[in-house]
């Protein structure tokens, strides 16, 4: 059996040598590819290249990607850095050619490529069909452009600011800080990589002039800002291409103009600016008025007493809003008032007006440094030590302050002999006035448990009010 294989190999007829075709100097040169089966097509390949006998003959590369030019003009690029396939991020155009362009944020699919950026509006399927397509695409030539970081030009986060030679200002921005990092690091080195090979200098247009400005191409240098004082403001304005010749002297102007302008301190000492009543310091309201206790807030309380410790619900039931603003304003005016007035008949707008003050005191009655010391004194198991270290506190307090809140809650007490007739309680007034007098610089921990807090202070201290302040002095 292995001797009749081996027959049968030996009997395979051998194919023919073919000897090469000799080639004549001038010639064109022919490459056919036969095929050994004849079911197979017949390929031929042509070359057009007439090779020179006296040349040296190079090896000829026919792979596309080494027939695309990588070219900048005279520039030659070769080692820039990377590409970057396509990716979605936020892109917003603010300037084109030096003029201010409105900020519209789209999602873009960015592809660095060739050492340029490309924008496309489709998707990336759409994108990468329409490139073969030859569909034009937006351009961004990098060479010469900044690449920098940027807080100022938008409130999102991880953005950075490309500005071209030619006055294109662009943002991009995306949601995964690695991923925008990736793209400001190649962008900026391509930028960088192709200055170098331009000579370190770009051309800056002009906006509206055929002129240009030649700039080196440099990162911004934070300068350190020192404090001045506010006589001797210096403005240090950034002037831009289009602003370096003020012809009017404008700016000089305006400088001047701001900087002789008088301090607020002297407006006020030449009465063209008054201090108002809302939302004034208590200390220096008083120190103004010369009294320990504002003078508004007796009108009110005097007001209230009057003709107002009978009605249902006072302090609680709102007043009419558009009256309280009225009250105010003749308040911070210091317009005359009298609230025996009809248009004041209703007491719930003074009680509104008097709660208002308080709520609008840039610090509470009971000062930011004492909130913690309250609420710590209010914790004590014992009833007899929580009454001594509110007591001690409101001791503590400056003269002002002290004076208000004993005057305050004096009047909380001679409503509460009418309350058969007001239907106000110890428990009703804490509610209301617990978060008016008292509340922590900062919002933290849990609100309500601090406005329970705020609630028994004042319960207690209205409870415990001629052993807090003492005697009523008649």
């Amino acid at each position: 059996m292995a001797s009749t294989r081996i027959t049968n190999i030996q009997n395979v007829p051998k194919k023919p040598v073919v000897p090469p075709p000799t080639q004549h100097p001038g010639q064109v040169q022919m490459r056919i590819n036969r095929s050994a089966n004849t079911g197979e097509r017949l390929s031929q390949t042509k070359s057009m290249v007439i090779p020179d006998p006296a040349a040296p003959q190079n090896p000829i590369s026919r792979h596309r990607r080494n027939q695309s030019q990588h070219n900048l003009g005279d520039i030659s690029v070769a080692g820039l850095p990377n590409s970057l396939k396509g990716e979605y991020l936020n892109k917003a155009k603010i300037a084109d050619g030096g003029k201010k362009l409105r900020k519209n944020w789209t999602s873009t699919w960015v592809v660095l490529e060739d050492n340029r950026l490309f924008f496309y509006k489709e998707s990336k399927q759409e994108a990468l069909a329409s490139l073969k397509q030859g569909c034009k695409s937006e351009t961004v030539d990098l060479c010469g452009a900044l690449v920098g970081w940027t807080t100022e030009k938008s409130s999102r986060k991880h953005v950075f600011q490309i500005t071209t030679s030619c006055g294109q200002e662009f943002l991009l921005q995306g949601d995964n800080y690695p991923t925008i990092c990736k793209w400001h690091d190649a962008i900026k080195k391509t930028a960088e990589a192709l200055s170098k090979l331009a000579g370190g200098k770009s051309t800056l247009r002009k906006s509206n002039s055929t002129e240009f400005l030649f700039r080196r191409v440099e990162s911004p240098v934070t300068k350190e800002v020192r404090p001045e004082n506010r006589r001797s403001l210096i403005f240090k304005l950034n002037y831009s291409a289009s602003d370096s010749a003020d012809k009017n002297g404008v700016k000089s102007k305006l400088k001047k103009f701001i900087s002789r302008r008088p301090s607020m301190k002297t407006l006020q000492e030449k009465g063209l600016i008054k201090d108002r009543v809302f939302g004034c310091h208590l200390v220096t309201l008083c120190q103004r008025e010369g009294t320990t206790v504002p003078s508004f807030v007796r009108l009110c309380i005097e007001a209230v007493e009057k003709r107002g410790l009978e009605t249902d619900g006072i302090y609680r039931v709102s007043g009419n809003l558009a009256s309280i603003q009225k009250l105010r304003f003749l308040i911070d005016e210091e317009e005359p008032l009298n609230l025996d007035d009809s248009q004041w008949e209703d007491i719930h707008v003074v009680t509104g007006a008097l709660k208002m003050f308080f709520r609008e005191l840039p610090e509470p009655l009971l000062p930011y440094r004492f909130f913690e010391l309250f609420v710590d004194a209010i914790k004590s198991r014992e009833y007899r030590e929580r009454v001594q270290a509110v007591k001690k506190l409101v001791k503590q307090l400056p003269v002002p302050n002290h004076h208000t809140m004993e005057a305050l809650f004096r009047h909380f007490q001679r409503i509460l002999t009418k309350s058969s007739k007001n239907l106000m309680s110890t428990q009703g007034i804490g509610i209301v006035f617990g978060p008016t007098l008292l509340w922590p610089e900062l919002d933290y921990g849990n609100m309500a448990v601090n406005m329970v807090y705020q609630n028994q202070i004042v319960e207690l201290t209205i409870s415990e009010c001629s052993e807090i302040f003492g005697p009523e002095v008649k």
